[in-house]
């Protein structure tokens, strides 16, 4: 069976094919600098095709960033958090976006890129809006618990805390090359992964556990109210 023929039978694997080359081509040369012609030739397609998929290039950059989120997205969901006991849920969490964007480069350069342009493309699609809260609501339902349960504070907010999570997971890859450069020193060298992590965990539940209230005391200064 001939490529062409096989592309004309099966669309969704062309379009997935279409789509993972253009993450790198996009992760590497950002939107402006990046060349359909280049994805069309190592996708074995051509232009007019990925624009019958995708409309044009700036509709196939915006595909990009939706996957890309949402594979994230996806992949958060399966780690069943609400089993866990509340600090051994936001470890999981934080090891998670730690791995997660150690792993996947493109997507950590993909935000960035989109952050250049003030979000003007995430901004013309809602369904990334509405999935990027599924996060925020995991976050916020893991620290009722751990208020409830007096091992959290009680003034920690979803959206600080994804922030605290994430800074470290994204500036460690966003500006590996230009840390590397000053510093001599990879952050993504294997030899640190261990101590970075451990000290991402370290400080997050440092912050939610600092003055904390335990259940007991917490009952004890209700009644003296």
């Amino acid at each position: 069976m001939s490529e062409t023929s096989h592309k004309k039978r099966d669309p969704e694997a062309t379009k997935r094919r279409i789509l993972d080359v253009a993450e790198q081509e996009f992760a590497a040369n950002g939107l402006s600098g990046a060349r359909v012609e280049a994805i069309a030739k190592r996708t074995s397609t051509n232009v007019r095709m990925i624009y019958h998929y995708f409309g044009n290039k700036t509709g196939l950059y915006c595909a990009v960033i939706e996957r890309a989120y949402g594979c994230m997205r996806a992949a958060e969901q399966e780690l069943i958090l609400e089993t866990l006991a509340p600090a051994d849920a936001i470890q999981r969490l934080t090891e998670f976006t730690f791995d997660y964007q150690a792993a996947h480069p493109e997507f950590v350069r993909l935000v960035a890129i989109e952050n250049i342009h003030q979000a003007e493309h995430l901004r013309r699609l809602p369904p990334i809006q509405a999935l990027n809260e599924s996060v925020i609501a995991t976050i916020a339902t893991i620290l009722e618990r751990g208020k409830r349960d007096g091992v959290f504070r009680a003034d920690a907010e979803p959206i600080g805390v994804h922030l605290l999570i994430t800074a470290l997971c994204f500036f460690r890859v966003a500006n590996r090359y230009t840390l590397r450069t000053v510093f001599r020193t990879d952050p993504l060298d294997p030899s640190l992964q261990h101590s970075h992590r451990r000290m991402l965990v370290d400080a997050v539940l440092g912050y939610l556990g600092s003055g904390a209230v335990p259940v007991l005391q917490a009952a004890s200064l209700n009644k003296d109210i």
